[in-house]
C-alpha cells in the first residue's frame, strides 16, 4: 500500500510491488512470478515476493530467485496444505507483513496464495490488489463438495481485487461463466518466457542426444512436468506404447518428478519399454533438452496455458496435446500440432504416429510454432503487467 490511509504514490515516486505465492517450486507459476520480479525495471516497479518454505521433488527456485536479484521472502506459516489454524497464523502474518512493507501493488498468484494474500492485501488497506489465474484451482475430477467450495472461495476473493490476469481466454470465459469476478476487472496477459533461452541454444541434437545415451536416429517424444495426476504421465505412457508397437526406433522422454513417479516406473515394467523410456527427473537444462525431441507431447487433465507450449514452439517442435482451456489458444491443429480429446490416448498415440511418418510435416509444424511464439514472450509479459500496475487495475 502507499500509506496508511491508502493514498495514490506519487507521479515521480516509483510504485512498490509484492508478489505473493505458496511455493517457489520449478512450475509454471513460480517462473511466471520469478520473471515477473526479474524483468520489470526496478526503478518504476521495485517488486519483491513473499513464499512458502516448501519445496519438494520438484525442485526449488530460491537459488535462482537469488542469481536474478529478485527479493525472495520466506514465510514458514505459509503451506500448500490446508490447515485451519495455521491458515489464520498465515493471514495474520501476512497482513502485518503488508502493512509494514507500504506496498502500492499486491499480486497474488495461484490458489491458496490467491485467497489468503488477497484477504490480507485488503485487511493492511492496500490500494490496488491483482490477482493472476493460472488455471483455476476447480477441476472437474475433483469432488462436488471440493469443487463448490473452490468456486465459493474464487467468487468471493474476486470481489476483493482491481484485476484478475489469466492466462488463456478460457480462463475468462470459465470464470464468468461461474460467477468468478465481473468481465471488465479480466485482463489477458500470456505467461511468458525468455524466447531466446529456448530458440538461441549452442548444443546441437546429435551432441544432446549423445550426453543422454538417445540413439542417434531414434523418433524421441519428449514432455516436461510434474508426474502427478494433472499432467497425466501415465495417460502420456499409454499413448507411447500404441507408437512403441508401430515404431522399434521410439523413445520417450520424461523431465520432471512428483508423487505418480513409482507408479511411472511400474507402468514402464509393465509395458515392457525399458530403455525406451527414459525418467531425467528435474532438470534445470530444459532449453538443451528440447534439442533432442522431435516432438513435444502433453497429456495434462486440466490447465491454465502451460509454459512448455511456447518454449517448445521456440525449439521448433510439433506439439501434440490434450484439448485443455488454453491449449487451443497455443497450438493451431494442423499447423502447429495437433490437439485430442483428455483421456483419447489412442488418438494421441495416432497423432504422433502420423509426426513419425512424416518428418517433412514435424519440421514444417516445428517452423510455424517457432513463428508464433513471441507472442508469448516474457518482456511482452512485463510490458503489460507495467501498465497494469501503472493504471491501478479495473476500479
Amino acid at each position: 500500500m502507499s500509506d496508511g490511509a491508502g493514498r495514490s504514490p506519487g507521479v515521480d515516486r516509483p510504485i512498490r510491488v509484492l508478489h505473493v505465492i505458496t511455493r517457489m517450486i520449478v512450475g509454471g507459476a513460480q517462473e511466471n512470478t520469478m520473471l515477473s520480479c526479474a524483468l520489470i525495471d526496478p526503478a518504476r516497479f521495485p517488486s519483491e515476493t513473499i513464499s512458502g518454505p516448501e519445496t519438494g521433488p520438484e525442485g526449488s527456485l530460491h537459488d535462482e530467485c537469488r542469481r536474478r536479484g529478485v527479493r525472495l521472502v520466506l514465510e514458514p506459516s505459509l503451506v500448500r496444505r490446508v490447515h485451519p489454524w495455521n491458515d489464520l497464523v498465515a493471514l495474520v502474518r501476512l497482513t502485518r507483513f503488508i502493512r509494514r512493507g507500504r506496498y502500492d501493488v499486491v499480486h497474488t498468484h495461484a490458489s491458496k496464495a490467491g485467497i489468503l494474500g488477497r484477504v490480507a492485501a485488503r485487511l493492511a488497506g492496500t490500494r490496488r490488489v491483482i490477482h493472476t489465474v493460472h488455471g483455476w484451482p476447480f477441476s472437474r475430477e475433483e469432488g462436488a463438495i471440493v469443487h463448490g467450495t473452490w468456486i465459493w472461495l474464487e467468487r468471493a476473493c474476486a470481489r476483493l481485487c482491481d484485476a484478475l490476469v489469466v492466462v488463456a481466454d478460457r480462463d475468462r470465459e470459465r470464470g464468468l461463466a461461474l460467477g468468478v469476478g465481473r468481465a471488465e476487472q479480466y485482463r489477458l496477459i500470456r505467461s511468458g518466457i525468455e524466447v531466446e533461452a529456448y530458440r538461441d541454444v549452442a548444443v546441437d541434437r546429435a551432441t544432446m542426444r549423445a550426453r543422454l545415451g538417445l540413439p542417434g536416429e531414434a523418433f524421441v517424444v519428449g514432455t516436461v512436468g510434474r508426474l502427478g495426476r494433472q499432467k497425466a504421465p501415465l495417460d502420456l505412457l499409454a499413448a507411447f506404447e500404441r507408437l512403441a508397437r508401430e515404431r522399434g526406433d521410439a523413445h520417450l522422454v520424461l523431465v520432471g518428478d512428483g508423487p505418480q513417479r513409482e507408479e511411472v516406473v511400474a507402468a514402464i515394467a509393465r509395458a515392457g519399454l525399458e530403455g525406451r523410456v527414459h525418467l531425467l527427473g528435474l532438470r534445470r537444462d530444459v532449453p538443451e533438452l528440447l534439442r533432442a525431441f522431435d516432438v513435444f507431447a502433453l497429456a495434462s487433465h486440466w490447465e491454465g496455458l502451460p509454459r512448455v507450449f511456447p518454449q517448445a514452439m521456440a525449439a521448433g517442435l510439433p506439439i501434440v496435446a490434450t484439448r485443455v482451456d488454453g491449449a487451443p489458444e497455443a497450438i493451431a491443429p494442423g499447423e502447429n500440432g495437433w490437439l485430442v480429446d483428455v483421456g483419447d490416448m489412442e488418438a494421441m498415440g495416432g497423432r504422433l504416429i502420423e509426426l513419425a511418418a512424416d518428418p517433412a510435416l514435424a519440421r514444417r509444424m516445428g517452423d510455424a510454432g517457432r513463428a508464433r511464439v513471441e507472442a508469448f514472450s516474457a518482456r511482452r509479459m512485463v510490458d503489460q503487467l507495467a501498465e497494469l500496475y501503472a493504471a491501478g487495475g479495473a476500479r
